[in-house]
């Protein structure tokens, strides 16, 4: 076996951050020899260790330029292997899209091996210019939790996550309407620099007939209890990479209503029975049906493909062949 590297993991409650600190300890719980360092430690780790990060921009730095160089200088001192999140895409718009290529090309051209979560992403990367060399896709893992037991439904739609533009909210919050729900629960808080738009969006819920109740953070016991009792669960974000959100419906035992997508085909193939895709014009439809039908927004299975301890045996096996 080649040298396996440090698992860098950023402290914080950033969605990367927080996927990359339960990854890490995934592998450890299988291969304890393997170390955890954060940004701050890494220094005090001599020598050129391999080491391996996720990286988003928006956690590496305050603009893709800045995180493509805080990524360039690590990648200057050791070896560097990487998964990317938050894929750039058409959604990003004018702006930021040309900026955030040449942050992912950049990262990508200096790591000594690329990982994405999905074929989706894969795709992606040469579709829009970023990266056509090698990469290798690890979907993101589902564990069930062990009480998948079913809450009385509190008869809204729910979406999960941080709020941010093109998140799918104002989609849930028309499909509510049109389908006769007047409650939406948004579990979850606005993104940094997003709150002045979620309270835009409450308000133009409520002018559309639906009342929103916004959690804000919570932690996990509690958001997978809330996540058990909303009576619809809805994916429907314009801008998808990857999606931590629909693996934490599934793992609640929750068969989302989710828009079709590549994204969304690739998880229905991967775990089949956990979601019901739609076209986005049959949104409403899907939603009050499910509303009417509580059972469908359930998939009672008991074991899935591409658990935590599978996704950490996938990377060890990959690192252990990087050196080959």
């Amino acid at each position: 076996m080649s040298a396996m590297p440090l698992l860098l993991v950023h402290p914080g409650t950033h969605g990367v951050a927080m996927y990359a600190q339960d990854m890490a300890a995934a592998v450890r719980a299988a291969h304890p020899a393997i170390r955890i360092v954060s940004p701050d430690g890494l220094d005090a780790e001599g020598g050129r260790t391999p080491v391996h990060v996720h990286f988003t921009d928006r956690l590496w730095g305050g603009s893709p330029e800045e995180a493509a160089a805080a990524f360039a200088a690590l990648a200057a001192s050791r070896p560097v292997s990487v998964t990317l999140h938050d894929v750039p895409q058409a959604s990003d718009g004018e702006r930021n899209l040309p900026r955030r290529r040449a942050a992912y090309a950049s990262v990508a051209g200096a790591a000594r091996g690329v990982v994405v979560n999905s074929e989706h992403e894969r795709a992606l990367l040469v579709e829009e210019g970023v990266w056509s060399g090698p990469v290798v896709s690890i979907p993101l893992p589902v564990a069930l939790l062990s009480d998948l037991q079913r809450m009385p439904p509190d008869r809204s739609v729910g979406v999960l996550g941080f709020f941010y533009p093109g998140k799918g909210h104002d989609e849930a919050a028309r499909a509510a309407a049109a389908a006769g729900i007047p409650r939406m629960t948004v579990l979850g808080r606005a993104s940094d620099g997003h709150a002045e738009e979620l309270e835009a969006f409450v308000r133009g819920a409520g002018a559309l007939g639906v009342e929103v109740e916004v959690t804000g953070w919570l932690e996990d016991a509690e958001i997978a209890r809330r996540g058990r009792a909303v009576s619809v669960p809805v994916i429907a974000h314009r801008h998808v990479s990857a999606s931590g959100s629909l693996a934490s419906w599934i793992s609640w035992g929750r068969r989302p209503v989710a828009v079709r997508n590549r994204y969304m085909d690739e998880m229905a193939a991967l775990r089949p029975g956990t979601l019901r895709t739609v076209d986005e014009p049959g949104l409403a439809v899907a939603v009050r049906e499910a509303f009417e039908q509580p059972d469908s927004t359930w998939h009672d299975l008991t074991r899935l493909p591409m658990a935590w301890p599978e996704a950490a045996d996938a990377y060890v096996r990959w690192w252990d062949g990087l050196d080959a």
